[in-house]
Parts: structure tokens; C-alpha cells; sequence
């Protein structure tokens, strides 16, 4: 057995078993503490409803062990299993050849993913966030969601596909640069494109009716240097009960949206802190440097890939015995995955260092006050558990634990 196959069965099988374990781990700190509300939410929230957290993350992580399972057979399927070989040799009896055979056979893989993870979705969406009292999301909806998705996918994914496979068969070994550049470009295109002419294919996005509002929220932009094409609410409540707030878009096209869920729930006060802490991801260019992150990343990444491709025993040692550009580009983004999840706890530090400075940014520019309201509402209103387990949490969330971070912007506060 080849040294890469041996790799792959061990990062794949340890980090499916990580998954499984800190799930369970998770699970068992939401059941010990249960019945017990922590001492600083006490006055917000109530036993039932931190018992509804407790049971709400339970159930999440019982999807999410199920999901854990798909994904790894999926990818074990398509790789050692011979999915992957089996798919074009299919395709190749079109006689067609690249960039046309090529993207037959990823679009092919890519269907299969996607129809293999069509019913949890559909669990997740209709019996799980249901049962929870989150889900407001019609079966009608749901249908117009997935088409609407796929079709925004094949118009802005095909011709990229098409575009990169071109680039792999006939720019020479220095191919990967110029797919970097194409995807550099493609990212800030979307990124300027989302917010006008994407998202509101999904969702209504109205400006923020409330003056006085509105008028506070330009006092917070002012005092803060910030421009805004505009505020924005969007009609999130026509599919869920969560909450939240998001900006979009970049230069001056930039926007701030908030769900409509989340104006009904918080104080004029308390969005303004909200705000403030998401403007201080901003002023202190944690967008920025996660930009340059993976930019970077994906320029390493696509040199990997290119010297990879070059190899033959990169396709045969993971169940693919004819080399091809397409087959180089699908084996990668099926196997990559399984080695990048140990590094989830680096990028989980990362932001949760972000998060902790836009809150001392929110309680510089507004209230810690109001900012630890707010998120205590949140909380208890999208059924969060406030008793996260310490090892899990550490490796995934890429926010501090809540009874962390309400005492640090008490300590702001003080």
C-alpha cells in the first residue's frame, strides 16, 4: 500500500474519530449542566430555556456525528472506492476533451455530494430547527432555495470550472499563478456583486425604517470613520427564528444588514453595540488580514496542487488510475480536507482573539453594557448553551465561550 493512501486512511479516520469524540464531549457538557443556569445569566435566562439550549445542542451534535459519517464515506467513496474512476470512464465515452469531459465529471461528483447530503439538510431544516421552534422555512421555500441555488452556482461556477481546467491543460507549469489571479479576481467580484444582485434573489433587503435608529447608527458610523452605501433589513424571519447582523460588500459599496429578527429582539442601545463590535472588525482590519490569509493559502495551496499533478502515483495511490487535470483538481478537493481539519484550532484561536478585540473596540465607541445585554439575548433567544465543553470549544468556535466573554466586557465595562 502506498505511503499517500496509508496518509490519507489515517488523517481521514483520526479526524472522523476527533469529530466524533469532541461531539461527544460536547454532548455531555450540555447534559451535566442542564438543569443549572450559570450564575452571571441567572436573571435572563430561564431553566426552561436553558434546558432548550441544553437539549438544542444535543440534538445538533447528533446531526452533526451523522454528517461526519456522510462526508467521510462520501470522500472514501469517490477516492479509494473508484467513484471518481468509474464517473470518466463514463465521460470519456462522450469523446470529448478538456475542459468539456472534465467538468462533466466534477459537476458529476459534485451532484453526488450534494444529493448525499439532501436529506440531513432536510432533517436539519424540517424536524431539528422545527422541533426547536426556529424553522419558519415552507416546503415551497425550501424547493425554491435549492433551485435558485443551483442555478446562481452553474451560472457563476461553470464558466470558472471551465476557465481552471482550460488554464491546467494548456498554460504551461506555470498554470497555478494565473488560476490564483482568476480566483483573486472571481472572490472580489462576488464579494462586490453579492450584496446588489445575488442576495436578493433569496431575500427582500429593505432600508432600516426606524429615523431614530437610523439616526443613531449614523452617529456610531461618524464617530467611528466608517462609510456605508446604506442599512439594510432583510427578511430572514420568512425562513428562521435566529438572529443576527452582517456587513457586505467592499469600498464604499459596503452595507450593513441586519436580520429583522434581530431588531424585534434588542434595544436601540444594544444594536448600536452590536454594531460597534462588528465596525471594529473593520477599523482594526481583521477583514483585511483574513483576505490576505487566503489569498495566500490558496496561492500555497495551488502550487501543492501543481506539483502534485505531476505526480503519478498522487492519482493511483488514491484509487484513480488514469491522470487527467480534472482528476488531479476533484482527488484534491476530496482529500485536502481530511489533513486541514487539524489545523480547525489555529483559525479558532485566530478569530476568538478578533472577536475579544472588536469587543474592546464596541466598548470604546459604545457600550459593554449594552454590547453583553445583547449578546445574553442572543444567546438565550437562538438557544446557544452557555456550558460549552472547554476541549471543544477550543478546537472549533471561533467565539470566546459565553460566560468568558460576558466577564470580559464586564471587565470593560468596569
Amino acid at each position: 500500500m502506498h505511503w499517500l493512501t496509508v496518509a490519507y486512511l489515517v488523517a481521514l479516520g483520526t479526524g472522523t474519530l476527533l469529530r466524533l469524540w469532541l461531539g461527544w464531549r460536547q454532548s455531555a457538557a450540555a447534559r451535566e449542566h442542564r438543569e443549572r443556569v450559570p450564575e452571571p445569566f441567572a436573571e435572563a435566562v430561564s431553566p426552561p430555556e436553558h434546558r432548550k439550549a441544553a437539549d438544542y445542542t444535543v440534538a445538533r451534535v447528533r446531526l452533526g456525528a451523522i454528517d461526519t459519517l456522510i462526508d467521510a464515506g462520501v470522500a472514501l467513496a469517490f477516492t479509494l472506492g473508484g467513484g471518481i474512476a468509474a464517473i470518466d470512464a463514463l465521460w470519456s465515452r462522450t469523446g470529448w476533451g478538456e475542459p468539456w469531459r472534465g467538468a462533466g465529471v466534477i459537476l458529476t461528483v459534485l451532484a453526488g455530494t450534494w444529493i448525499a447530503a439532501l436529506p440531513l439538510s432536510l432533517w436539519r431544516t424540517f424536524r431539528t430547527e422545527a422541533r426547536f421552534g426556529f424553522n419558519r422555512t415552507t416546503p415551497a421555500l425550501y424547493v425554491l432555495d435549492r433551485l435558485k441555488g443551483l442555478a446562481v452556482a452553474l451560472v457563476l461556477g461553470a464558466p470558472l470550472l471551465l476557465a481552471v481546467l482550460w488554464l491546467m491543460s494548456s498554460a504551461g507549469r506555470a498554470w497555478w499563478v494565473y488560476v490564483w489571479l482568476v480566483w483573486v479576481g472571481v472572490s472580489l467580484f462576488l464579494t462586490w456583486a453579492w450584496p446588489a444582485f445575488i442576495a436578493p434573489l433569496f431575500n427582500r433587503f429593505s432600508p432600516l425604517a426606524d429615523e431614530s435608529l437610523k439616526a443613531r447608527i449614523e452617529a456610531l458610523l461618524a464617530r467611528c470613520g466608517f462609510a456605508s452605501k446604506g442599512v439594510f433589513v432583510v427578511d430572514s424571519s420568512r425562513r428562521t427564528a435566529h438572529g443576527n447582523a452582517y456587513f457586505t460588500g467592499v469600498g464604499r459599496h459596503k452595507r450593513i444588514v441586519f436580520f429583522d429578527t434581530l431588531l424585534e429582539r434588542l434595544a436601540a442601545p444594544e444594536i448600536e453595540a452590536v454594531l460597534a463590535h462588528e465596525l471594529g472588525h473593520f477599523r482594526l482590519r481583521h477583514v483585511r488580514q483574513r483576505l490576505i490569509v487566503s489569498a495566500a493559502s490558496a496561492l500555497a495551496g495551488l502550487a501543492l496542487l501543481a506539483w502534485l499533478a505531476e505526480q503519478h502515483w498522487f492519482y493511483t495511490a488514491l484509487g484513480v488510475p488514469v491522470p487527467s487535470v480534472h482528476a488531479a483538481l476533484l482527488i484534491y478537493l476530496l482529500v485536502v480536507p481530511a489533513f486541514l481539519f487539524f489545523v480547525t484550532p489555529i483559525g479558532a484561536l485566530w478569530s476568538r482573539r478578533h472577536e475579544l478585540a472588536a469587543d474592546r473596540f464596541a466598548a470604546e465607541h459604545a457600550s459593554a453594557i449594552d454590547l453583553a445585554a445583547a449578546l445574553v439575548k442572543l444567546y438565550r433567544d437562538n438557544a446557544t448553551t452557555l456550558t460549552p465543553d472547554r476541549i471543544t470549544s477550543a478546537f472549533y468556535d471561533s467565539h470566546p465561550p459565553a460566560l468568558a466573554r460576558i466577564a470580559h466586557l464586564k471587565a470593560l465595562a468596569e
